[in-house]
């Protein structure tokens, strides 16, 4: 995956994303990546994908108020029913140019019909 794309969803950190410490919380980050994958996931199945898994993701920058934060998804694998989607978050200061990975993971859907059930991916 490479920033030079178009992201799946670009936001800016603000104060009320911040923890008790006014650090940038894990857990919105975390929430910004999934639903880049969900957006990811729902137009290539055509429909509703649920998240099933996230495997672990480990913090190579903080981010910080201010920072414009694009997050990149790439599907790598479809099955019939789920689909596997890598996720990569970068940051960019509020007035640079240079943007630094954050962090990466991989999500996996499972594409649902209007009843909760495993659906075909391609149906």
């Amino acid at each position: 995956m490479t920033q030079h794309r178009d992201p799946a969803i670009r936001v800016t950190a603000m104060p009320a994303d911040t923890n008790a410490y006014g650090d940038i919380f894990g857990g919105w980050l975390l929430s910004v990546m999934d639903s880049a994958a969900g957006l990811t996931a729902a137009r290539r199945a055509k429909g509703r994908a649920v998240t099933v898994a996230m495997d672990g993701m480990v913090f190579h920058q903080p981010v910080k108020v201010g920072d414009e934060v694009s997050v990149y998804t790439e599907i790598e694998r479809v099955g019939r029913t789920s689909l596997t989607i890598g996720v990569e978050a970068w940051r960019r200061e509020r007035t640079g140019e240079e943007a630094m990975k954050v962090t990466e993971a991989k999500f996996t859907f499972v594409a649902i019909d209007d009843n909760g059930h495993p659906r075909p991916v391609d149906g």
